[in-house]
């Protein structure tokens, strides 16, 4: 097996590695995404993201969680993926296709946007089991539902730091109302603009970000009344901007690429 070359990079502590197959065949297996992912064997990621080419874009980009599970979608790596590409073109601007369908980035001095679409608000496209609610999901805490092209479960209460997390996010995670299993964000409010947000990922666990996961906690604040479409979010990792436009929803945030790799064949063989 052949060696492969990887990037490190996070957004706000928000960790990935980046894996370029434009010029190749893509090589990303549940297996190898699972191994990758392992902080003590691997390299450890939250999600891994793997560039190939597009006809219809600047390039295609796929998500996978530690776990070797595939993730429909993932903000702050899709900014630092769009970083790496606009540095590559000597642009500050372009699209990329995921599965959610085509989305923008842009480049806003040393901080990347990008438009994650307008959020899935019915209960078959986040999805759910059945018809539910989405502004009041039928569980104990009353959370919000929102789709960012994975599922989120939004909770409001009245100190994000003092939930137990590790127990709340599995225990959620699983919730037989999410087919797809979930993620889950606790939020409380700071100021009628800003929130603080602690997330636990669907298939990655405790994370110091993500992505949508503010987009979605932000999307939820408003439709309850407690935002309006704009707002700063504090989460473990950082701090992001959110604005929830006509056209969709804009994360705006740091990136940071951290070192380059290889994976050796001796390894590879391994898995």
């Amino acid at each position: 097996m052949n060696p492969i070359s990887f990037l490190k990079m996070h957004g706000l502590g928000n960790d990935f590695v980046v894996i370029d197959s434009r010029k190749t065949e893509a090589v990303t297996t549940p297996a190898l995404a699972k191994a990758l992912g392992d902080r003590h064997r691997g390299v450890g990621f939250d999600q891994l993201a793997e560039l190939r080419p597009a006809d219809d874009a600047d390039f295609t980009l796929d998500f996978w969680n530690s776990d070797g599970s595939r993730a429909g979608a993932c903000g702050n790596a899709s900014r630092c993926v769009a970083s790496l590409v606009m540095e590559e073109m000597g642009v500050s601007a372009l699209t990329f296709r995921t599965e959610r369908g085509i989305l923008h980035a842009e480049r806003s001095g040393d901080l990347i946007r990008v438009n994650l679409g307008q959020p899935q608000l019915q209960w078959d496209q986040i999805p759910l089991a059945h018809a539910v609610p989405t502004e009041h999901l039928p569980l104990a805490g009353d959370p919000v539902g929102v789709g960012m092209g994975n599922p989120h479960c939004v909770f409001f209460v009245p100190d994000a730091e003092a939930v137990d997390l590790a127990t709340r996010g599995a225990e959620v995670e699983h919730d037989p109302l999410f087919p797809q299993r979930t993620n889950v964000e606790f939020a409380s409010m700071i100021a009628p603009d800003h929130l603080r947000m602690r997330v636990w990922e669907r298939g990655a666990g405790i994370t110091l970000a993500c992505g949508t996961g503010t987009c979605a906690t932000a999307v939820a604040a408003h439709l309850r009344g407690l935002t309006g479409r704009r707002v700063t979010v504090d989460v473990d990792g950082g701090r992001m901007e959110i604005d929830w436009r006509d056209d969709g929803v804009w994360m705006t945030g740091p990136v940071a690429r951290v070192f380059e790799g290889v994976l050796s064949p001796e390894w590879l063989a391994t898995i």
